[in-house]
């Protein structure tokens, strides 16, 4: 029993260790990570406010091309009034937005791809999510609850606590709707998180803390209670989207 205790401590004290090294490294890969990473919103000249925020992205590939959820973008902008997709960014403590079009859409995934009209930001180098394990430290970085604070990109860390896929089983029948029964058809694997994240982090790059290398997409976070409720009471379980799904996207489109 000794001995097994003796190894038990010996395993728990290797990952500590290796995490806790890794986690040193961070300070650096977010000064490489936080000017790829950007608002994203509409903008309509005649509305007060004239900016909306709806999610977060990152750039990727040449610098004109940034990488957000879906559901961030899906709503019908009012054409008629010259609402037009926006980002927005913070370069030498100035706040700026770009024009941006979507270009991109793939619902099932919950992946969008929008591209600068002008202009190129830095762009982050995309992962090998083969290489993804459970257990391993990952970090997010994203705006939480909007433009609220400021456009000032919050970073979270945590591990990858399961690879599971994206249906979410439920206890009876009765709770089945349309869209689950559609994701039973095609499932696919995404990567639950233990750590917090919040609605305004929809399309955040989930990143190696070593590397910077980008293996995830954030897209939803799971609500215990009611959406109203998130910020007060989060869950503490978040999802993502494995990049390789962004990549499949920008090489259909040949981007």
């Amino acid at each position: 029993m000794r001995t097994l205790y003796k190894q038990f401590l010996g395993i728990c004290l290797s990952y500590f260790i290796v995490n806790y090294a890794i986690a040193e490294q961070l300070p650096e890969t977010l000064l490489k990570i936080k000017p790829s990473v950007v608002g994203v919103g509409t903008f309509l000249p005649s509305r007060s406010p004239r900016s909306v925020f709806l999610g977060t992205g990152f750039v990727v590939g040449n610098g004109q091309l940034i990488v957000t959820n879906a559901h961030v973008v899906a709503k019908s902008l009012n054409t008629a009034r010259l609402e037009q997709w926006a980002i927005f960014v913070t370069i030498n403590n100035i706040s700026k937005r770009a024009i941006v079009d979507r270009i991109a859409f793939d619902k099932e995934h919950d992946i969008a791809i929008l591209k600068l009209r002008q202009g190129a930001l830095p762009a982050l180098t995309l992962g090998d999510t083969r290489k993804v394990r459970e257990g391993e430290l990952y970090a997010f970085t994203g705006y939480p609850i909007g433009m609220v604070l400021g456009l000032y990109p919050v970073t979270h860390r945590g591990i990858v606590s399961a690879i599971s896929p994206v249906a979410i089983p439920v206890i009876n029948s009765g709770k089945l709707n349309a869209k689950l029964i559609n994701r039973l058809h095609a499932p696919y694997d995404v990567y639950q998180l233990d750590a917090t994240a919040y609605p305004g982090n929809s399309g955040s790059p989930l990143y190696e803390v070593s590397s910077g290398k980008v293996i995830g997409v954030i897209n939803k976070v799971f609500v215990k209670e009611t959406k109203e409720n998130v910020l007060s009471k989060p869950s503490g379980i978040t999802y993502a989207i494995p990049i390789e799904h962004v990549k499949k996207l920008l090489a259909r489109k040949g981007l």
